[in-house]
């Protein structure tokens, strides 16, 4: 039986608990966005392209699993979900848990219509609550196929960076106006990894905390790239690091069989 999670009651039964915490471990899947795709700014051409260093290879050897990454750039919790189905519809997931990484675009807004409509109101691509129901429901129908889910926190970002790289061109007086200030949109991001955190928490979704990681490593903007929110080289092994602590916890607790 599968217990209501998100909307209803929060708490699952100690048989599904004691069920989910035995499953073995050994096939992997990873659907996010371009965090985990290993996307970055290319320095001199300051183009966005493909340079992931999170050693997949290192984890899979360390803990004998099989890791197949389906990350999207641009990705959010709303399309993951309508990914995920559809995989799952057409029987093409063949895995023992999924990682899901989701809340960067989400959080984010149409920075062009914030400049040219300061006074008016301006919603997130996925407003807190279609992003709580949305994961909530894809954690569900994960379980409910006997897929162990396992959601991750979001990397800080570098506020100034961001405000400058992605209001290039527009009118950032504009923006400022309708922001208050540039630190509202750390505020703003940080936000949505603690959703994930207090969900995975009334849930009992095994969490990943990538944000932990580069907190506690103390040098954000050093490992973030140009545009203040993709990690740079430096900050994919602050991943990797995350995920090997995650797995070695996971391991010692019982709750991934490996």
């Amino acid at each position: 039986m599968v217990c209501a999670i998100i909307s209803g009651t929060n708490k699952r039964c100690a048989a599904c608990e004691a069920e989910e915490a035995m499953k073995i471990c050994r096939r992997v899947e990873v659907f996010g966005d371009s965090l985990l795709k290993g996307v970055q700014v290319d320095p001199e051409s300051m183009l966005y392209h493909v340079d992931n260093n999170i050693d997949v290879d290192g984890i899979e050897k360390t803990y004998s699993l099989s890791i197949r990454n389906f990350s999207k750039f641009g990705c959010t919790i709303t399309r993951g979900f309508s990914l995920i189905e559809k995989r799952l519809n057409r029987n093409a997931v063949f895995c023992d848990a999924i990682v899901m990484d989701y809340g960067g675009n989400d959080c984010d807004f149409n920075w062009k219509e914030v400049a040219e409509r300061p006074d008016d109101e301006h919603l997130p691509k996925t407003p807190p609550d279609v992003f709580v129901e949305t994961y909530g429901k894809t954690i569900k129908l994960l379980r409910e196929k006997g897929i162990l889910p396992i959601v991750t926190t979001l990397p800080p970002l570098d506020a100034q960076r961001f405000f400058d790289w992605f209001c290039r061109g527009l009118n950032k007086a504009n923006v400022l106006k309708w922001l208050g200030n540039v630190e509202a949109i750390y505020r703003w991001q940080e936000g949505y990894s603690r959703i994930v955190q207090k969900f995975a928490s009334e849930t009992n979704t095994l969490l990943v905390d990538v944000r932990g990681a580069f907190l506690k490593h103390g040098r954000v903007r050093r490992v973030l790239c140009e545009d203040g929110t993709h990690p740079n080289t430096e900050g994919q092994r602050i991943i990797t690091q995350a995920f090997m602590d995650f797995l070695e916890n996971a391991k010692a607790s019982g709750s991934i069989v490996l």
